[in-house]
């Protein structure tokens, strides 16, 4: 009879290189069809490892991109028909992780008693059949493990016709197995919200024409154009056009940058104005946010140092269980006794406790806006004493207020001048418009001035008229060179606020300078709240460092109440600090969110990267926020205490039980 192929769709959900995941459509009455499936794929040419989750109807799979690709493997399982070999459920190969093993090991035990006596040996068997099949490769290939013990005992259960105990000791295998697999692959989902989602369509030139392709067509070397609102798909340099970008998700600056021919740019950043041609150095698996995907996918693989630990343990007392089993038999050829010994040994309390413990706080910590990368994140992050901060766009918010309104003409007050450049900025979404305009809604004395139609400067500003006299809000350069007024008369006002630290607007009217306004990002409300959140968590010292200006870094400080200060620092110092404080015994943790902070983070005990903050950023730190929220900080170093602290417990509760359990099944 012919086999009917398992799948009746593919849907590709996302892709990196080298692995794919697909959401699937089965026919409805094919059964047991994840299993099926997963099968199908690994047995695909170049096909490294697949997995399938059937309540999500999910497929996964990791392959070498050298032999094969993800549109062969998609061509291969809508043309395989279901396979007629065993079942090789979930990812270690027993069988037991998926719900549906959960289900039938369940449904097994519970019909333990109810079932004939003919059929109590084959439903048993048929149950323990993946753990079984599983403890004997362990044997062939790496000896004496936990899983022996556990197929052993299981064996001489079903040997004793003691059906209730085997059927009870695979039915708790499974459900640890489950219960940590199943929070793996949500937590993996998590991942993906580190990531910003790419344009799935591009505008490339070919053959001198403009043409709309996939996004996963592009080819290094082609000419992308992108214009207002996109999001910049490849790495590359720009051609010709002019914009201003957005690279917040890559550098953490919260003013946009104006790129012209020549500049650099980077995948998943934001162009907010402007059109330009870049030349595409950089595409697919090998562009920023590519890379960061692939980092990520691989982050819950690592175990942790307490993992490792009560794995090595679990398996180092193997022998000495396995001893124990053998001395209760020789001793009082009980066999009852010795399946007692077996069934009571280290590995599932230890094995399984640890990561499960491990992984549900990731899942929980997830779920509030926090990504830890693997188990080691959450240990270090509980060891840490000291806090360090950068200061921009992480105690402070990234979002630029207007600071100060310098009046040169005594025609106008400083509400006067706010209210002019709101209502020619009005009309131009912009962060430094954003924040005049808010400015002016906030003024005591704000006023609306009418006048004519707006006319945009990309990367330059603004002009209009009123009362029939040119209004010009923007740069210097568009003041000084476009509009030929003179500005060094005011040079020492404006070194001043430079050395603040402040973003400077330049209004002229009627062609004289009337006045300039000072932006500056503001401090976040929820700063000084986090700050003592973290001393009643167990933080020592809590510092700030940050290539701002002295004065301000000194005033946040006492403002925040901190231990302390760098101020004025070069990139490279800010990893010096940290490698000192390090050599004096301090446990770190630092918070950034730019480039400039990626030596510091992957320099500290634990780094925490901000939502907003560069795509290095987020590379180099331990944890990541998904929220742009410091709140977080303080809510992640609970979650790594609490986790750590629940592993001590869960630790001494099985060491401590299981001594005593196997010595009373001895």
């Amino acid at each position: 009879m012919t086999r009917k192929n398992c799948l009746t769709r593919l849907e590709r959900a996302h892709e990196t290189r080298g692995r794919v995941r697909w959401r699937y459509r089965c026919p409805p009455e094919t059964s047991g069809a994840a299993g099926q499936i997963a099968l199908a794929a690994s047995n695909l040419p170049g096909v490294l490892k697949a997995r399938s989750n059937e309540a999500a109807r999910s497929l996964i799979v990791e392959f070498d991109p050298r032999k094969t690709s993800a549109d062969a493997l998609e061509a291969g399982l809508l043309a395989a028909s279901a396979p007629s070999s065993p079942l090789r459920s979930g990812p270690n190969g027993k069988g037991a992780a998926g719900a549906g093993g959960v289900l039938t090991r369940l449904i097994a035990l519970l019909a333990t008693p109810r079932l004939p006596r003919t059929l109590k040996t084959p439903v048993t068997l048929a149950a323990a059949a993946p753990l079984l099949a599983h403890a004997l490769t362990d044997l062939r290939e790496s000896g004496l493990t936990s899983h022996v013990l556990e197929a052993l005992a299981v064996s001489i259960s079903v040997t004793r016709q003691d059906y209730l105990a085997a059927n009870t000791t695979t039915f708790m295998l499974a459900l640890g197995e489950h219960l940590e697999e199943s929070i793996a692959r949500r937590s993996e989902e998590l991942l993906k919200h580190l990531v910003h989602p790419l344009n799935n369509e591009v505008w490339v030139e070919r053959n001198g024409n403009e043409i709309l392709i996939p996004s996963t067509e592009v080819r290094v070397g082609d000419t992308v154009v992108a214009a207002t609102g996109t999001v910049i798909p490849i790495d590359g340099t720009v051609l010709g056009g002019e914009a201003t970008v957005n690279e917040a998700s890559m550098t953490g600056e919260s003013t946009p940058v104006v790129k012209v021919r020549g500049d650099a740019v980077l995948s998943g950043t934001l162009i907010e104005e402007g059109r330009i041609r870049i030349y595409a150095e950089h595409v697919g698996g090998k562009t920023a946010a590519a890379r960061i995907a692939d980092y990520v996918e691989q982050s819950l693989t690592t175990k942790s140092e307490a993992q490792l630990h009560a794995s090595r343990l679990a398996d180092r007392l193997v022998p000495a269980v396995l001893g124990l089993a053998g001395g209760a038999f020789v001793l009082t050829q009980d066999w009852e006794r010795t399946a007692s010994v077996l069934q009571a040994d280290y590995s599932c309390a230890l094995k399984l406790a640890t990561p499960v413990a491990f992984k549900s706080s990731m899942y929980s910590a997830g779920k509030n806006g926090i990504l830890f990368k693997g188990a080691t994140a959450l240990e270090r992050l509980a060891e840490a004493d000291t806090f360090v901060f950068d200061k921009t766009g992480t105690l402070t918010t990234g979002l630029l207020e207007v600071t100060d309104s310098i009046v040169l003409d005594q025609a106008f007050t400083p509400d006067d001048l706010i209210c002019l450049a709101a209502s020619v900025e009005e009309h131009y979404f912009h962060p430094l418009a954003i924040a005049v305009v808010s400015a002016a809604r906030a003024a005591a004395h704000g006023r609306h001035f009418d006048h004519t139609e707006v006319e945009f400067v990309v990367a330059h500003g603004v002009a209009s008229e009123i009362d029939g006299k040119r209004i010009v809000i923007g740069s210097r350069h568009f003041i000084e060179e476009d509009e030929g007024i003179d500005v060094s008369v005011h040079e020492q006002t404006v070194k001043r606020l430079y050395r603040q630290g402040k973003t400077l607007l330049y209004i002229s009217y009627g062609q004289t300078l009337i006045g300039l306004l000072g932006l500056k990002d503001s401090l976040r409300e929820n700063s000084a709240e986090v700050i003592g959140r973290l001393r009643a968590l167990g933080a020592r010292r809590i510092l700030m460092l940050t290539g701002d200006h002295r004065e301000r870094a000194e005033e946040l400080a006492e403002t925040l109440g901190l231990d302390g200060f760098h101020a004025e620092l070069l990139p490279q110092d800010k990893a010096a600090i940290i490698e000192k404080m390090k050599a004096d015994g301090a446990r770190i943790a630092f918070i950034g969110d730019g480039i400039n902070d990626a030596p510091a983070l992957s320099g500290a005990h634990a780094g925490i990267a901000m939502q907003k903050g560069a795509d290095i950023a987020r590379m180099s730190a331990d944890i990541a926020l998904l929220e742009d929220n410091i709140a977080r900080v303080a809510d992640a170093k609970a979650i790594a205490n609490r986790a750590m602290k629940l592993i001590d417990t869960d630790y001494r509760l099985a060491v401590g039980l299981n001594s005593a359990i196997l010595a009373a099944a001895a």
